[in-house]
């Protein structure tokens, strides 16, 4: 029996011009909102902080309020 990532969170490692994904899932948790955001549609994340945003406007806010 295969297993299914859905309504599983992955764990990723950041990086400048994209992510590794080190524990499958189909979605990670905006650090601000808590909002799900699917893995093909994260745009926006942290290197330094090692994590995600909903959206440019969150990832804007998170990194002004550091």
């Amino acid at each position: 029996m295969m297993s299914s990532n859905t309504a599983r969170p992955a764990r990723l490692h950041y990086m400048a011009n994209g992510f590794r994904v080190l524990a499958p899932g189909d979605h990670v948790a905006c650090a601000v909102t808590g909002e799900a955001i699917p893995l093909d549609a994260l745009r926006y994340w942290s290197v330094a902080r090692q994590e995600a945003y909903a959206s440019a406007d969150i990832a804007t806010r998170a990194m002004l309020a550091a």
